[in-house]
């Protein structure tokens, strides 16, 4: 049996993206046997990852329901800081938290959870960049390669991209 059969996924995506922590997740959530649709500020649109890595969103973040998919996954680079400017990409972290469904982040990502207003009492790990901003707002912050908490799976760097998936399917799989 394929680790992610039937699950259906969505991944954040706005330039400046850290290339491997977009194409690694959602490359290995197909071969798992996921259906992931990519998210950007508008549908069709090339965005440009932080190493030069384009990539066309399959559907415009104004138009998803946290109802249609079973997890959300955050790639870090800088494309977060843009992406938590928006209220629907803060208002969809939160609904997927509230509904007990993956949120995912690595990396500069974490900064979507702390805009939304999700950290508060939930053990968490990122780039050490943002470790202040995490604790600021109310996570444990911790050094570790991935970390679960509840339906919440976070990881430091493209380094820990192995970990950060075998912490995701383990989510997936409750």
């Amino acid at each position: 049996m394929l680790e992610a059969e039937g699950k259906k996924i969505l991944i954040f995506v706005e330039n400046t993206f850290e290339d491997l922590e977009l194409l690694y997740p959602r490359l290995r959530l197909i071969e798992a046997g996921a259906k992931v649709l990519v998210a950007g500020p508008q549908a069709g649109h090339v965005y440009v990852g932080k190493n030069g890595y384009p990539f066309s969103s399959d559907i415009a973040i104004d138009d998803v329901k946290v109802s249609d998919f079973d997890g959300l996954v955050i790639p870090g680079g800088f494309a977060p800081d843009k992406l938590r400017r928006l209220e629907k990409v803060k208002s969809l972290t939160r609904e997927f938290m509230e509904a007990g469904k993956l949120v995912a982040h690595i990396c500069h990502a974490g900064w979507i959870p702390i805009s939304a207003g999700i950290c508060r009492g939930y053990k968490m790990t990122s780039v050490s960049a943002i470790k202040d901003d995490l604790v600021n707002a109310g996570a444990e912050w911790v050094d570790e390669e991935a970390v679960i908490d509840r339906n919440m799976v976070s990881s430091r760097t493209p380094v820990d991209l192995p970990a950060f998936m075998q912490a995701i399917f383990k989510v997936l799989a409750k």
